[in-house]
Formats: C-alpha cells, structure tokens, sequence
C-alpha cells in the first residue's frame, strides 16, 4: 500500500507532465561588441545573469569581448576567456537543442564545455584562425515540481546544484575560448534517456567528484536528452520514498528509457524482507512495470565494482548477490542489461590496483582548498574515471541493442574495458566549486 502511495501522484499527473515539457520559448544570442546578426539579441560582456533579465554570465564569473570587424555580423566577434565562466538562461523544464557557435576569425581558440552541474558535452576542441565550429545537443532541464501536485524532497547538498535550479546553465572552459553565437530551440519530440541511481551515477557538481551519468550527453548528439535523477546515497526504496521516481513517471512519454542502477546502498537496508532477492527484487520489478505502463522502455544496468583488491590483482566483489539479482530480473522481465559489475571489474583489473587509484577520487593532502588530509575513495569516481565508466555503458548500450544507440555521435570508437583510455591523453578542465566532503553512499 505504502508504494502505491508513492506512486499517486505521478499517476495522476503523467499526462499534465508530459504536455507542460513541450512549453519553453527559444532564444538566438550573437556574443561579443559589434553588431548583432539578424534575428539574434546581442549579448554584451557586461550582461549578467538577473531574474529580471532572463539571461547573462552568470555566478560571478565573466568574459571579455572582442571585435574583429568584418561583414558577417555573427562571427565578426565574439567573447572569451583564459578561465571558466558560466551563460544562464531562464527556461522551463523540458528538453532544448542547443547550438553553440565556436571561434575566432584572427586568432586561435580552445573549447570545452559543459551543462548544468558538469554534464560532459564538448572535449576540447580547437579552431584555426578563421574556423568555426557548430555543434549542438540536447539537453535536460528539470525541476523538483511534480505537475498535479507535489516535489522531489531535495537533500540539503542539492538545493544548491545547477541542476535542479529554473535554469539552463553552460559552462565554458578555455585557454582561451571564443564563444560566437548559442541558440536554444524546444525539442518536445527528444527522447529522454532517464537516470536512477546512487552517487555512481549522479551529475556531481563538484570537483573532483565525478559519476557516469553526468559523462553519458558527450556521446550523444541532437535527439536524445539525458535527464540524470540520480542522487548520492539513495537505494530504490529513498528514490521511492523522495518521489523521484514519481517525478520521472510525471514526465515520461512513450519511447523515452529509464535507465536503472541501484545496488551500493541497498546491500545495507536491514529490514526483515531486505535483501538481493526479497525487496530489492520486488521494486526492482515495480521500476520496471512504472515505466512500461507509461510505453516507456526500462534498463536494467548492475552496479559499479568497488576498487576492492585481493590476492592476484583479482577484484572482489563487494556488493554480495545484488548483481546477481539485477541480472536475474532482466532474464525473468525480459529487460535489456547493462553489465556495468562486470565491465568495471575488467575495466579495474586492466589497469591494476595501483593505477585504478587514478580513477578514484585518490588525492594527496591540500590536493583541493580546505583538505588538509588525503583524499582516498574507492567507490567514488574523479572525472577520468567517470568518463571510462561512461565508456563501458555507452558499449553495453549496443550489446543490449537498444534503438537509442542511433543517436549516438557518428564514427564513435568501441571501446574495450580491459583497454582503457591512457590517463595522460585525458583532459578536464576543473570547474570552479570544489568540496572535500564525500558525497553520500559508499
């Protein structure tokens, strides 16, 4: 009875839900002093975020303007900065292609660029003087609303997240950038890849915090939005019992996935009917029955390994019968898997114990501001182990044939676990928030 509760309201909002993601305005900004191009509002350097405004630079950071004249009035000019700075716009909840225009046409620039809480979307990228770059994506934004009544009860550590704010926020990193133009247009039709997860998956929003979840939009180009409702320390039941999934099942249209990885934090619930194969099991099934009466299409992805070491450079498993359990489900439901346990085993043993720390959120003392003690995690990712973990997901998506891997970028490589990408050839820029606190779960 207690789950049906939960559940109430989005069954009684889906329809409201769905409808309200495809309102949203659309927006073409020409960047930079000189004039703007037709049908764009110009942006100067000075314009910053306001309510009031709607849009502009945003959480103290800024940009400098450059005009290099010219006959085409979008790319004539532009902004740019040597350090990170953050554009914001007010928009509803919904799914939007966004279209940045990148370049300079007298000198060099270099790009990389990130949404909301540092969802992975441009590695870097360079341009010859005279080069530009298009590129565009689909990108979520949600609030904790539930159309009908209701909210997601936010922890404390998230009402500050970028992710769960009335805005569409992009974060430009550069030595230096050049950003010419942005456009934002509705994208109703997307399909939503959305996520449920632990801190394994979640958009971390702080260095030098990563999880899978918040690397999976780099891999995708327009068409697909990746909506990451994840959070640190959740089991299926707290998803359930904060009404995220309520949340989820409000915007769900048919065709969208629900992509679901829990397993780190249920292990530990000590209930008389907890366990892999008792309640664990049971929601794992009703997960799967919420999103097919809505014509959406479940996933079933196993947890992630812990870095747990033993005798011969083996991991051991840690996380007891739950993968075993999600597997089995799959098998009964007929769900596609993602064998994430067993990729990251391979994906760690590949790269040894020593060198796995490279991973983790491994860091001597005064790494960060305000850590004067080693950092030494072994289930929480830092972006390069994010990004690699991202990899084995995006390479379970195609042995799981699932139709999303279409929208994938063209002329992407497979991907090996047990060869993974060299450490020395990855590159993030770090965002400006850091926090040395470790996120929920373990």
């Amino acid at each position: 009875m207690k789950t049906r509760f939960l559940l109430s309201t989005a069954l009684l909002s889906w329809a409201t839900g769905a409808a309200a993601q495809s309102a949203g305005p659309a927006f073409k900004f020409d960047f930079g002093p000189g004039r703007a191009a037709a049908g764009y509002q110009p942006v100067q350097s000075t314009a910053t975020y306001t309510k009031e405004a709607g849009y502009g630079f945003d959480f103290g950071t800024t940009a400098t303007g450059v005009d290099r004249g010219g006959k085409d009035a979008l790319k004539a000019d532009f902004v740019t900065s040597a350090q990170p700075f953050y554009f914001s716009v007010n928009v509803p909840e919904g799914n939007y292609n966004v279209t940045v225009t990148l370049g300079d046409l007298k000198g060099t620039s270099s790009n990389f660029i990130k949404a909301e809480s540092r969802r992975l979307l441009l590695e870097t990228t360079s341009t010859r003087p005279g080069q530009f770059v298009t590129q565009t994506w689909t990108i979520n934004v949600k609030n904790r609303r539930i159309a009908g009544g209701g909210e997601v009860s936010l922890k404390p550590r998230e009402l500050a997240k970028l992710d769960w704010d009335d805005k569409l926020t992009l974060e430009f990193d550069g030595t230096p950038s050049a950003l010419v133009a942005l456009e934002i247009t509705p994208a109703p039709a997307a399909t939503t890849v959305f996520l449920a997860g632990n801190s394994t998956v979640v958009n971390q929003d702080d260095e030098p915090w990563a999880a899978w979840g918040q690397m999976l939009p780099r891999f995708f180009g327009p068409g697909v939005a990746v909506a990451n409702h994840a959070e640190s320390g959740l089991s299926l039941a707290s998803f359930l019992g904060s009404h995220r999934l309520d949340k989820v099942l409000s915007v769900m249209k048919p065709g969208d996935y629900l992509f679901i990885e829990f397993g780190h934090n249920d292990q530990k619930e000590k209930g008389p009917n907890d366990g892999a194969f008792l309640a664990y099991t049971e929601r794992l099934k009703l997960y799967v029955a919420e999103a097919r009466k809505r014509g959406g299409i479940p996933v079933l992805v196993t947890s992630t390994s812990r870095r747990s070491f033993g005798a011969g450079g083996k991991v051991e498993n840690s996380l007891g019968d739950f993968p075993v359990a999600v597997r089995q489900v799959a098998q009964q439901e007929k769900v596609p898997l993602i064998d994430l346990n067993a990729m990251t085993t391979k994906l760690y043993e590949a790269m040894g114990e020593e060198e796995s720390k490279k991973a983790f959120v491994h860091y001597p003392a005064n790494s960060y501001p305000a850590q004067p003690a080693p950092l030494a995690d072994n289930t929480h990712f830092n972006p390069y182990g994010a990004y690699e973990v991202a990899r084995c997901v995006v390479e379970g998506m195609k042995a799981a044939k699932l139709d999303l891997v279409k929208y994938l970028h063209p002329g992407l490589p497979p991907f090996d676990p047990a060869q993974p990408d060299a450490l020395t050839q990855w590159r993030w820029p770090e965002s400006p928030r850091s926090a040395v606190t470790k996120p929920d779960g373990n």
